[in-house]
């Protein structure tokens, strides 16, 4: 490992104070996946500054009704906290989906929204990625990608954003706050990560040195049936081959509400505006999911061994929907 600086900061002033006086800084909070790339020689900063200490450990019900989440809060505690389990449970199931028991307790919610691709390309430095040497080329496109993109890619990056928690946030239309040198301001969760382009190498729309400081969960979607669902190569402990989170409301009989989310289908959780826009007023029924996912998944351009991901999402969404809308229309868990 690459030798380097360390800092510790005891605000976010100091913290984003101190990213810009050292060149080549990281931000370091539960380095559950930073650490893991130093060790690999993907990750080489010149600085590390340890914002564990700041006050973003706390989850606060707002006066609007909506909940925010510091960015500290381990991913454990987020997953067990009662107004999230009642509220928003996708972003609970999402999160005991991910990693394992060891891991949640010591992940952050800022973390978890800015860890990398589990690409084996980009986390073999002897092979070329784009992502983490720009120009260098794409091994997975030619070479072993049955786990990579099948929406939104380029000719630059097949790569997929690995969060199960940054999936339910989107669908659940969740804010991520954020502070730097241009002051503090939101952006949404679903556009928070970048599709890759031409420029792979930039995950997010994060701005140099800002510094994430919490997640909000709107009062819109506070107690609208919600849900996960993943599907992976083993019961725990790892990623997702295609998932999907899916908020649903009822009204009068037909779908008032729909907010549907992939995951491991690209570079950043989908957000499936076209399914969403077909099932606004229709009648929740099996023939509309499927017509929706379909509809959504028109679009994608599967690689040599990865297909198999289209039926997947595909049925995945239309069992969430399904049971969803049972659980719209009785009030109770389906």
């Amino acid at each position: 490992m690459k030798e380097f600086a360390y800092v510790r900061a005891g605000s976010v002033e100091e913290a984003t104070s101190a990213f810009a006086s050292h060149a080549g800084s990281r931000y370091l909070g539960g380095g559950t996946n930073l650490v893991d790339l130093m060790k690999l020689g993907v990750e080489t900063p010149a600085t590390l500054i340890d914002v564990t200490r700041l006050p973003l450990d706390t989850i606060d019900e707002l006066p609007d009704g909506a909940v925010r989440v510091g960015a500290m809060v381990r991913n454990s505690d987020l997953a067990a906290h009662p107004v999230v389990r009642d509220r928003y449970p996708a972003l609970s199931q999402a999160l005991l989906a991910g990693a394992s028991g060891q891991l949640r307790n010591a992940a952050t919610t800022g973390g978890n929204l800015l860890q990398r691709t589990r690409c084996p390309y980009f986390q073999d430095v002897s092979k070329p990625c784009n992502k983490r040497d720009p120009g260098s080329g794409c091994g997975a496109r030619d070479g072993v990608h049955r786990d990579h993109a099948v929406l939104g890619q380029s000719a630059h990056c097949i790569a997929t954003h690995p969060s199960d928690m940054a999936v339910a946030l989107a669908a659940l239309d969740a804010r991520v706050e954020l502070v730097g040198p241009g002051g503090a301001r939101s952006v949404p969760a679903a556009g928070f990560h970048r599709l890759p382009g031409d420029r792979p190498e930039q995950d997010t729309e994060i701005r140099p040195g800002e510094l994430i400081t919490g997640v909000v969960l709107p009062a819109d979607t506070a107690g609208v049936p919600s849900a996960y669902r993943k599907a992976r190569d083993r019961a725990s402990y790892a990623f997702a081959l295609a998932s999907v989170a899916v908020v649903l409301r009822l009204e009068d009989g037909v779908i008032g509400h729909a907010g549907i989310a992939f995951g491991a289908l690209a570079h950043r959780p989908w957000r499936a505006r076209l399914a969403e826009e077909a099932l606004l007023g229709a009648a929740p029924t099996v023939a509309a999911f499927e017509q929706a996912a379909e509809r959504e998944l028109a679009a994608a351009q599967p690689l040599r061994d990865n297909a198999y991901k289209v039926p997947l999402a595909r049925n995945l969404a239309v069992d969430v929907l399904t049971r969803l809308s049972g659980t719209a229309l009785t009030g109770r868990a389906s």
